[in-house]
């Protein structure tokens, strides 16, 4: 399945039935009056939260929503039915907002959240309302309301407990299919993770979700690689694991190029606490892996952790620390509605 993550749609609000202008002829009764009646009201639309879902593609080809006008009133009194509404089924976690995609509108983060985008027009008035003691026979209606029409920006961001930062074949994707049963593209070469991916973590009674995104580089926030767009994916991560690939000569620098993208991408991510991790430690030597290290802490001022996802080692204490982060141990366990290869 191809994961959108953005697009943007047309919608309208269905407008309102109009009001009958009617009167009564039945015979036997000589003075009949009025019985035009109302109209009803038109389709409002409303947004709804799902986690049957998981990318937005399906609004990449249906890009127009309408919902039904409401019936015109008829004669003997007879109210217009109502138009039908519409509801659009976004995944969980997507924000709406306005067609230029600055101001939002709405932020849907849990299951079954719903919100109203465009009322439906009210219905006309038919002229039995207007009928009186000076006017029985009234010619006067009023038509129902006009539709309502916007266009909005729908943007998906992932709902995750912690999020992989790193440069271009850190071992994101290694270390995300070594831990959960996630399997993200694995290769040799940079790019290879094209689309986020999302994993849930188990670690002794604790479960949280990874959410892996394409590798930064340097001018990712002008756009050069694949920018900076995917960063909104881990925005609402409680904390961050940056990756850097041990085997590299410039490991001060790596550190650096990633943590300027967050910082120049700011929406508070540069805030976010961090845990750094030294890879592919398999393939250093002892002298090797003590000099990167070094590096390594002198670039970010922290206690840098080793790990290998290959052989297993340090996996569990990256883990255990991620956990503290994620998952408190007061809190209710929940995975957002995401399992593993939900995300293709």
């Amino acid at each position: 399945m191809q994961f959108v993550d953005e697009c943007r749609i047309y919608i309208q609000g269905g407008a309102g039935g109009n009001g009958c202008q009617s009167f009564r002829r039945e015979k036997y009764i000589e003075f009949g009056g009025p019985d035009g009646g109302d109209g009803g009201r038109g389709g409002h639309v409303f947004a709804e939260a799902t986690d049957a879902i998981n990318t937005l593609i399906d609004y990449r080809y249906r890009q127009h929503i309408k919902a039904r006008r409401g019936q015109n009133g008829m004669g003997q009194n007879r109210t217009g039915a109502n138009g039908d509404d519409v509801v659009i089924k976004v995944p969980v976690g997507t924000q709406i907002l306005d067609e230029d995609g600055e101001v939002l509108l709405a932020d849907l983060t849990e299951k079954g959240q719903r919100v109203m985008l465009l009322e439906g027009g009210h219905g006309g008035i038919g002229n039995a309302h207007f009928k009186s003691s000076t006017n029985r026979a009234p010619r006067r209606t009023i038509p129902g309301g006009p539709a309502q029409e916007m266009r909005v920006t729908l943007r998906l961001k992932l709902l995750a407990d912690v999020g992989l930062v790193g440069l271009p074949n850190a071992g994101k994707s290694t270390f995300l299919a070594a831990v959960s049963n996630a399997r993200p593209k694995i290769a040799d070469y940079p790019f290879s993770t094209l689309v986020p991916q999302l994993g849930v973590v188990t670690v002794d009674t604790r479960a949280f979700v990874v959410a892996d995104i394409p590798g930064l580089i340097e001018g990712a926030h002008e756009g050069v690689g694949l920018g900076d767009r995917f960063l909104g994916h881990v925005e609402r991560c409680r904390a961050l694991l940056h990756l850097v690939d041990g085997t590299q000569e410039d490991i001060a620098g790596a550190y650096r190029t990633v943590r300027s993208e967050i910082e120049m991408y700011g929406e508070g991510l540069e805030d976010k606490p961090e845990v750094l991790a030294l890879t592919k430690i398999d393939a250093l030597e002892a002298d090797e892996r003590k000099a990167r290290l070094q590096d390594l802490k002198a670039a970010s001022g922290g206690e840098p952790l080793m790990i290998s996802a290959v052989s297993g080692e340090g996996m569990e204490t990256v883990l255990r620390r991620l956990a503290e982060l994620a998952v408190p141990e007061n809190e209710e366990q929940d995975t957002g509605g995401y399992f593993p290869g939900d995300v293709e």
